[in-house]
């Protein structure tokens, strides 16, 4: 959600959040704030917690939230990151590196599993994976895809 004529003139006081913490590093959190994979890639934005409280986080670079992290409000309070459901496809087959290489060729996020592959739902990947062999289903899980080789975290545009 972009900030408001207001905000941006600085009228509107938000606690900001400048302070993230990595899942493992922290304890202590005072609210949560559920977030789907493309709104979890942030840098300046207003966020809403789960009990309504409207926040800023002013980052110093953009940066991909990943369930079990916390940013850190300027009077110490800490919100947790919750990777919200979103609706997916589970694949599923014997041939899961083949069927990964053809998602990855079409750009499409993927979570990586031992025994599955998670995309987002799409029916056009789903039928062309049907026609591989795969296992499709729809499920709604939390979605944290791989990252791409350069992009920290991130999946990003490409040129050849």
């Amino acid at each position: 959600m972009p900030l408001a004529d207001s905000e941006k003139k600085g009228e509107v006081s938000l606690p900001s959040a400048c302070t993230l913490h990595r899942a493992g590093n922290w304890s202590g959190e005072a609210d949560r704030v559920t977030l789907a994979y493309d709104a979890r890639f942030v840098r300046r934005k207003v966020l809403h917690t789960d009990k309504g409280e409207r926040f800023l986080v002013d980052l110093p670079h953009a940066t991909s939230l990943e369930h079990g992290d916390a940013l850190e409000l300027a009077d110490g309070r800490l919100i947790g990151v919750i990777a919200a459901e979103e609706a997916l496809l589970e694949i599923t087959g014997s041939a899961l590196p083949r069927l990964a290489w053809h998602i990855g060729n079409r750009h499409a996020p993927c979570q990586i599993a031992k025994n599955r592959l998670l995309i987002r739902k799409d029916h056009v990947l789903a039928e062309m994976l049907e026609k591989l062999g795969a296992g499709v289903r729809e499920i709604s899980a939390p979605f944290t895809p791989e990252g791409g080789a350069y992009g920290q975290g991130r999946t990003h545009g490409h040129s050849h």
